[in-house]
Protein backbone atom coordinates (compact mmCIF):
# COMPACT_ATOMS: atom_id res chain seq x y z
CA UNK A 1 0.00 0.00 0.00
CA UNK A 2 0.98 3.51 -0.62
CA UNK A 3 -0.01 6.67 0.88
CA UNK A 4 0.02 10.24 -1.00
CA UNK A 5 -1.65 13.52 -0.05
CA UNK A 6 -4.27 11.68 2.01
CA UNK A 7 -5.10 8.73 -0.68
CA UNK A 8 -4.22 5.44 -0.47
CA UNK A 9 -3.43 3.27 -3.19
CA UNK A 10 -2.97 -0.58 -3.27
CA UNK A 11 0.04 -1.15 -5.54
CA UNK A 12 -1.61 -4.27 -7.06
CA UNK A 13 -4.90 -2.91 -7.76
CA UNK A 14 -3.01 0.09 -9.05
CA UNK A 15 -1.44 -1.52 -11.34
CA UNK A 16 -4.15 -3.04 -13.07
CA UNK A 17 -5.94 -0.43 -13.64
CA UNK A 18 -3.34 1.97 -15.25
CA UNK A 19 -3.64 -0.62 -18.05
CA UNK A 20 -2.98 1.31 -21.23
CA UNK A 21 -6.06 3.30 -22.54
CA UNK A 22 -6.67 4.87 -26.18
CA UNK A 23 -5.08 8.07 -26.12
CA UNK A 24 -4.97 11.29 -28.29
CA UNK A 25 -1.81 11.44 -30.83
CA UNK A 26 -1.12 14.75 -29.33
CA UNK A 27 -0.75 13.60 -25.51
CA UNK A 28 2.69 13.02 -24.78
CA UNK A 29 2.19 9.83 -23.20
CA UNK A 30 0.96 8.44 -26.76
CA UNK A 31 4.39 7.74 -27.30
CA UNK A 32 6.84 5.49 -26.13
CA UNK A 33 9.62 6.48 -23.64
CA UNK A 34 13.00 6.46 -25.55
CA UNK A 35 15.37 7.97 -22.43
CA UNK A 36 17.62 5.26 -20.97
CA UNK A 37 17.89 5.91 -18.00
CA UNK A 38 15.54 7.98 -15.43
CA UNK A 39 17.40 9.23 -11.76
CA UNK A 40 15.35 9.77 -9.27
CA UNK A 41 16.81 11.92 -6.28
CA UNK A 42 14.72 12.95 -3.12
CA UNK A 43 15.21 12.52 1.10
CA UNK A 44 13.91 9.65 3.14
CA UNK A 45 10.05 8.61 2.09
CA UNK A 46 9.39 11.54 -0.21
CA UNK A 47 8.23 8.98 -2.75
CA UNK A 48 10.47 7.24 -4.82
CA UNK A 49 10.28 3.92 -4.11
CA UNK A 50 6.51 3.84 -5.14
CA UNK A 51 6.91 6.13 -8.21
CA UNK A 52 9.44 3.91 -9.60
CA UNK A 53 8.30 0.75 -9.05
CA UNK A 54 4.78 2.13 -10.58
CA UNK A 55 6.50 3.79 -13.58
CA UNK A 56 9.09 0.82 -14.06
CA UNK A 57 5.79 -1.36 -14.77
CA UNK A 58 4.34 1.02 -16.86
CA UNK A 59 7.63 1.84 -19.14
CA UNK A 60 8.85 -1.72 -19.25
CA UNK A 61 12.03 -0.67 -17.19
CA UNK A 62 13.88 -2.53 -14.55
CA UNK A 63 14.38 -0.28 -11.22
CA UNK A 64 17.28 -0.04 -8.82
CA UNK A 65 16.38 1.38 -4.83
CA UNK A 66 20.37 2.84 -4.04
CA UNK A 67 18.84 3.10 -0.75
CA UNK A 68 18.17 -0.83 -0.82
CA UNK A 69 22.29 -1.32 -1.39
CA UNK A 70 23.35 1.05 1.64
CA UNK A 71 20.65 -0.11 3.89
CA UNK A 72 22.39 -3.67 3.46
CA UNK A 73 26.08 -3.19 3.86
CA UNK A 74 24.44 -1.18 7.02
CA UNK A 75 22.93 -4.40 8.13
CA UNK A 76 25.89 -6.76 7.17
CA UNK A 77 28.46 -4.48 9.75
CA UNK A 78 25.77 -4.47 12.28
CA UNK A 79 25.59 -8.14 11.92
CA UNK A 80 29.20 -8.76 11.48
CA UNK A 81 29.62 -6.57 15.33
CA UNK A 82 31.94 -3.62 13.28
CA UNK A 83 32.64 -0.04 14.60
CA UNK A 84 30.88 1.62 12.41
CA UNK A 85 33.70 4.41 13.05
CA UNK A 86 36.15 2.05 11.44
CA UNK A 87 36.09 3.44 7.82
CA UNK A 88 38.82 0.90 6.52
CA UNK A 89 36.45 -1.51 7.71
CA UNK A 90 33.30 -0.81 6.17
CA UNK A 91 35.20 0.46 3.07
CA UNK A 92 36.91 -3.38 2.67
CA UNK A 93 33.06 -5.15 3.28
CA UNK A 94 31.43 -2.60 0.85
CA UNK A 95 33.87 -3.15 -1.51
CA UNK A 96 33.77 -7.61 -0.76
CA UNK A 97 29.79 -7.56 -0.19
CA UNK A 98 27.65 -9.57 -3.10
CA UNK A 99 24.99 -7.41 -3.69
CA UNK A 100 22.03 -9.21 -5.25
CA UNK A 101 19.12 -7.07 -6.78
CA UNK A 102 16.06 -8.94 -8.18
CA UNK A 103 13.15 -7.19 -10.14
CA UNK A 104 9.91 -7.20 -8.67
CA UNK A 105 6.58 -9.07 -9.96
CA UNK A 106 3.65 -7.48 -10.53
CA UNK A 107 2.58 -5.73 -7.30
CA UNK A 108 5.69 -6.62 -5.30
CA UNK A 109 9.00 -5.39 -4.18
CA UNK A 110 12.12 -5.98 -5.26
CA UNK A 111 14.49 -7.90 -3.06
CA UNK A 112 17.91 -7.92 -2.03
CA UNK A 113 20.22 -10.54 -1.06
CA UNK A 114 24.03 -9.77 0.25
CA UNK A 115 26.49 -12.45 0.69
CA UNK A 116 23.36 -14.73 -0.44
CA UNK A 117 20.85 -13.91 2.40
CA UNK A 118 18.09 -12.17 1.54
CA UNK A 119 17.87 -9.01 3.31
CA UNK A 120 14.54 -7.39 2.56
CA UNK A 121 12.65 -7.67 5.62
CA UNK A 122 15.46 -6.67 7.82
CA UNK A 123 16.50 -3.11 5.75
CA UNK A 124 13.76 -0.87 7.67
CA UNK A 125 14.88 -2.41 11.00
CA UNK A 126 15.30 0.60 13.63
CA UNK A 127 18.65 -0.07 14.26
CA UNK A 128 19.53 0.18 10.11
CA UNK A 129 17.57 3.14 10.19
CA UNK A 130 19.37 4.54 13.01
CA UNK A 131 23.00 3.61 11.62
CA UNK A 132 22.36 3.83 7.54
CA UNK A 133 24.10 7.83 7.00
CA UNK A 134 26.80 6.75 9.43
CA UNK A 135 27.85 4.00 7.05
CA UNK A 136 26.33 5.69 3.39
CA UNK A 137 28.49 8.99 4.48
CA UNK A 138 31.96 7.34 3.85
CA UNK A 139 33.18 8.19 0.99
CA UNK A 140 35.04 4.61 0.72
CA UNK A 141 31.75 3.13 0.90
CA UNK A 142 30.16 5.55 -1.78
CA UNK A 143 32.69 4.67 -4.48
CA UNK A 144 32.37 1.39 -4.09
CA UNK A 145 28.06 1.56 -4.51
CA UNK A 146 28.57 3.68 -7.41
CA UNK A 147 30.87 1.61 -9.79
CA UNK A 148 28.26 -1.10 -9.18
CA UNK A 149 25.11 1.47 -9.75
CA UNK A 150 26.93 2.79 -13.01
CA UNK A 151 27.51 -0.61 -13.98
CA UNK A 152 23.89 -1.12 -14.21
CA UNK A 153 22.90 2.03 -15.87
CA UNK A 154 24.98 0.95 -18.33
CA UNK A 155 22.58 -1.93 -19.56
CA UNK A 156 19.76 1.16 -20.37
CA UNK A 157 15.81 0.72 -19.44
CA UNK A 158 16.32 1.57 -15.92
CA UNK A 159 14.90 3.67 -13.31
CA UNK A 160 17.24 4.70 -10.56
CA UNK A 161 16.40 5.90 -7.09
CA UNK A 162 18.27 7.57 -4.37
CA UNK A 163 20.09 10.44 -3.08
CA UNK A 164 22.78 11.48 -5.53
CA UNK A 165 22.06 9.53 -8.80
CA UNK A 166 21.50 13.01 -10.95
CA UNK A 167 24.20 14.61 -8.79
CA UNK A 168 26.83 12.25 -8.43
CA UNK A 169 26.09 8.67 -9.65
CA UNK A 170 24.58 9.55 -13.16
CA UNK A 171 25.02 13.29 -14.41
CA UNK A 172 24.19 12.98 -17.34
CA UNK A 173 21.42 10.75 -17.05
CA UNK A 174 18.38 11.94 -19.80
CA UNK A 175 16.09 12.43 -17.08
CA UNK A 176 16.75 13.81 -13.53
CA UNK A 177 13.78 14.25 -11.25
CA UNK A 178 13.88 15.53 -8.14
CA UNK A 179 11.18 13.96 -5.36
CA UNK A 180 10.48 16.41 -2.19
CA UNK A 181 7.88 16.70 1.26
CA UNK A 182 7.74 18.09 4.00
CA UNK A 183 8.91 15.93 7.09
CA UNK A 184 6.22 15.93 8.65
CA UNK A 185 4.01 14.20 5.66
CA UNK A 186 7.16 12.35 4.89
CA UNK A 187 7.20 10.64 8.71
CA UNK A 188 3.50 10.16 8.23
CA UNK A 189 4.43 7.57 5.36
CA UNK A 190 7.38 6.08 6.93
CA UNK A 191 5.27 5.35 10.10
CA UNK A 192 2.19 3.66 7.84
CA UNK A 193 4.51 1.78 5.77
CA UNK A 194 6.42 0.38 8.32
CA UNK A 195 3.07 -0.72 9.94
CA UNK A 196 1.63 -2.49 7.13
CA UNK A 197 4.99 -4.46 7.41
CA UNK A 198 4.39 -4.87 11.37
CA UNK A 199 6.35 -2.58 12.01
CA UNK A 200 5.07 -0.54 15.05
CA UNK A 201 6.87 2.80 16.17
CA UNK A 202 6.29 6.52 17.70
CA UNK A 203 5.30 8.87 14.34
CA UNK A 204 7.63 11.37 16.88
CA UNK A 205 10.16 9.04 16.73
CA UNK A 206 10.79 8.11 13.08
CA UNK A 207 10.19 12.44 12.75
CA UNK A 208 13.03 12.58 14.86
CA UNK A 209 15.55 10.36 13.20
CA UNK A 210 14.35 11.58 9.69
CA UNK A 211 15.24 15.06 10.52
CA UNK A 212 18.41 14.13 11.95
CA UNK A 213 18.97 12.11 8.48
CA UNK A 214 17.75 14.71 6.27
CA UNK A 215 20.24 17.01 8.07
CA UNK A 216 23.00 14.73 8.07
CA UNK A 217 22.48 13.60 4.36
CA UNK A 218 22.15 17.53 3.33
CA UNK A 219 25.43 18.39 5.22
CA UNK A 220 27.48 15.18 4.44
CA UNK A 221 31.36 16.42 2.34
CA UNK A 222 30.58 13.83 0.08
CA UNK A 223 27.50 13.38 -2.26
CA UNK A 224 25.43 15.77 -0.38
CA UNK A 225 21.54 15.48 -1.26
CA UNK A 226 20.25 18.30 -3.23
CA UNK A 227 18.91 18.10 -6.69
CA UNK A 228 21.07 17.87 -9.57
CA UNK A 229 21.45 20.38 -12.06
CA UNK A 230 17.93 20.18 -15.10
CA UNK A 231 16.51 17.86 -12.51
CA UNK A 232 12.57 18.55 -12.71
CA UNK A 233 11.55 18.90 -8.80
CA UNK A 234 8.06 17.91 -7.48
CA UNK A 235 6.76 18.57 -4.00
CA UNK A 236 4.67 15.60 -3.41
CA UNK A 237 2.72 17.06 -0.09
CA UNK A 238 -0.46 17.67 -1.68
CA UNK A 239 -0.29 15.23 -4.52
CA UNK A 240 -1.34 11.72 -4.84
CA UNK A 241 0.59 9.14 -5.83
CA UNK A 242 -1.09 8.76 -9.49
CA UNK A 243 -0.50 12.47 -9.95
CA UNK A 244 2.86 12.01 -9.24
CA UNK A 245 3.56 9.07 -11.69
CA UNK A 246 1.70 10.92 -14.25
CA UNK A 247 4.26 14.03 -14.15
CA UNK A 248 7.24 12.00 -14.50
CA UNK A 249 5.60 9.58 -17.09
CA UNK A 250 4.98 12.88 -18.70
CA UNK A 251 8.70 13.99 -18.11
CA UNK A 252 9.97 10.39 -19.44
CA UNK A 253 8.06 10.34 -22.96
CA UNK A 254 8.84 14.23 -23.85
CA UNK A 255 12.35 13.98 -22.96
CA UNK A 256 14.54 13.85 -26.79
Amino acid sequence: MSDFGGRTYNSEKLTQDRSPRPQSQTNPKSRPATVSVIAIDGPVASGKTAVGLHLARELGYRVVDTGMMYRAITWLALNRGLDLDDEDALVALAESAIIELDQPGVGGNPTLKINGIDVTSQLRAPEVDRNVSLVSRVPGVRRAMVRRQRGLAAEGRLIMLGRDIGTVVLPDAPLKVYLDASAPVRAARRHKELAEAGINRPEAEILAELEARDKMDRERHSSPLKPADGAITIDTDALSLEDVIERVHEAAVAAP
